[in-house]
């Protein structure tokens, strides 16, 4: 069967598209925020066995329609066997190095530091580089430390606390602001359209599941100076289903810290307010904390959101899908002002 979809695959650096095309049977790159891994999975058809297998770290690169869509390290090479389904030889590869440094546990301190400076020695040890969002480079507390957690346990405990995304890409760490659709440098990332009855092949949307019930989140801290407790309050957005107020049941270590993590709960409570997917003919500019626009489907559906994760598949003698995980709805998505006749 011939590819309808042009693709490419690197091993080390070495382009091995033309030995694989006799064999090569599918593709699905997986994109997700968070701390998640990208992973890619190649499925080969091993009827004869000569599918040779590749070193278990070998770098893996691949191109769907020219755009490179997945770098990594092979994890895993699965091998099955079914009557009626033959001989595959599955090659499973991850963004980063899963068997390095980056889960080994940590035992230090840094005092009087900021978060930039406490990740990066945290990066460091992993064998790691980071790059802060500057909204959070600045923010300064008097002791760090992660406790024995490894780089990549207390950058997500860091991320969820402060309303972040943290991801690790070869040796790369990014620990970004969520939801506002910009890359760690600031830079806007691209924007998917979708339009019912041309690109679109399915939606599965919810406009509403999830909704945060809570108009606000409160966080309180103990101000040393001023001998009292006090607390930081953010309205969370387009939440129109309770007055309720939502506080934190610890306290924050200071001012500082408190707004950190009610902007942090706000983020959360937004980005959940729905839930759902739309699989699209394949658009390879899709990346997870990107912009996903609707349109075409039905009041209260069509609008923007948020995505959250990237599926890319391309199987040999059919053609190339993207489904989007999509969450933080805006506008006017879950709102149908239509009057009844």
């Amino acid at each position: 069967m011939a590819w309808k979809t042009e693709w490419a695959v690197m091993v080390n650096g070495t382009d091995v598209s033309s030995n694989m095309r006799p064999y090569l049977m599918s593709v699905e790159v997986q994109d997700k925020d968070g701390t998640a891994s990208d992973t890619c999975a190649l499925a080969f058809d091993d009827s004869d066995g000569q599918c040779a297998l590749p070193a278990r770290d070998a770098i893996v690169e691949v191109y769907l329609d020219g755009a490179p869509i997945f770098e990594g390290k092979v994890d895993s090479t699965p091998w099955r066997f079914s009557r009626g389904g033959g001989r595959v030889l599955s090659i499973s590869a991850k963004g980063f190095d899963t068997r390095g440094k980056a889960k080994a546990g940590q035992q230090w301190h840094l005092d009087d530091a900021t978060l930039e400076d406490a990740l990066g020695k945290a990066a460091e040890k992993a064998g790691f580089s980071v790059v802060v969002d500057p909204a959070f480079a600045a923010i300064k507390r008097t002791y760090w430390a992660p406790d024995g957690a490894s780089f990549l346990a207390w950058g997500e405990k860091l991320a969820r606390a402060h309303g972040a995304t943290f991801k690790m890409r070869g040796t790369q760490a990014v620990f970004a602001k969520r939801g506002n659709g910009a890359a760690v440098t600031g830079a806007a990332l691209p924007v998917v359209v979708g339009i019912v009855g041309q690109n679109v092949i399915s939606v599965d949307l919810d406009p509403t599941k999830g909704r945060p019930v809570f108009k606000q989140k409160r966080v309180r801290y103990f101000d040393r100076a001023k001998a009292q407790f006090m607390e930081k309050v953010v309205d969370i957005e387009a939440v129109d289903v309770s007055d309720a107020v939502d506080t934190q049941r610890w306290l924050a270590a200071d001012e500082d810290h408190a707004q950190a993590m009610a902007e942090g709960q706000k983020s959360d409570a937004e980005r959940e307010a729905a839930v759902g997917s739309v699989g699209l003919t394949l658009m390879v500019t899709a990346q997870a904390e990107g912009t996903f626009v609707l349109a075409g489907a039905r009041p209260g559906i069509d609008g923007t959101y948020r995505i959250t994760g990237v599926t890319h598949r391309a199987d040999r003698g059919g053609g190339a899908t993207t489904v989007l995980q999509l969450a933080q709805p805006q506008g006017e998505v879950g709102k149908d002002s239509r009057v009844a006749a």
